[in-house]
Formats: C-alpha cells, sequence, structure tokens
C-alpha cells in the first residue's frame, strides 16, 4: 500500500460536497431537478408536479440556488428556473438508474 498514489479531492473541498448534497438529498428537490434538467419552470409548475404550496417549493429553490445548482430568469411576470450545474445530471443518471422513472404528462 506504501506505493500505491491515491488521487484524493482536498477535504475542505469534500466538506463543501456534502453540504451541497445534504441540500439536494430531499425528494421535492430530486423532483425539480428531474425537470428542470428537462426544461425551464416557474415556480407555480414545479410546486405543483411536487404537490407543494407555492411559497415551500420556492424556499426549495433558493435553497439549491445558494448552492450554486440553479439560476432563475425573469420573463414578464413569471420567473423560470433553470440548471447552472452541469454535473446535476450525472446524479440524477445514477439515481434514475437505481431508481427508475416513469413518464407524467404536465
Amino acid at each position: 500500500m506504501a506505493d500505491t498514489k491515491l488521487k484524493l479531492t482536498d477535504l475542505s473541498a469534500l466538506n463543501d460536497a456534502a453540504e451541497c448534497l445534504r441540500t439536494l438529498a430531499h425528494p421535492h428537490r430530486l423532483r425539480m431537478v428531474q425537470m428542470l434538467l428537462q426544461g425551464d419552470f416557474t415556480v407555480g409548475e414545479l410546486a405543483e408536479a411536487c404537490e407543494l404550496p407555492s411559497a415551500m417549493a420556492s424556499e426549495h429553490l433558493r435553497l439549491m440556488q445558494r448552492c450554486g445548482f440553479l439560476t432563475s430568469e425573469k420573463d414578464g411576470r413569471s420567473v423560470y428556473y433553470k440548471v447552472s450545474e452541469p454535473h446535476l445530471q450525472n446524479i440524477l443518471e445514477c439515481i434514475e438508474a437505481k431508481f427508475g422513472t416513469k413518464s407524467v404528462k404536465l
């Protein structure tokens, strides 16, 4: 083992990663990310798909924005959210491969 070279990430970076993963580790937030990887949606649309009040959906979105996962863009009176962290695609692909997906009409 003494001659083995390991590739390791700095512990402070792993601490940041763990914090963001804790933020992501919620079923409603995962559903929102899953949707946002397929298009841009408003708070109302995300709230409806998650069966949540809009205020609660907004809080989930705010937490994910704070981690740098999402951005928002205003279009008239509507605010559309979109994924800003491309690596979320890989995380969701792992989750979908393990737990499956189904098509849902909105």
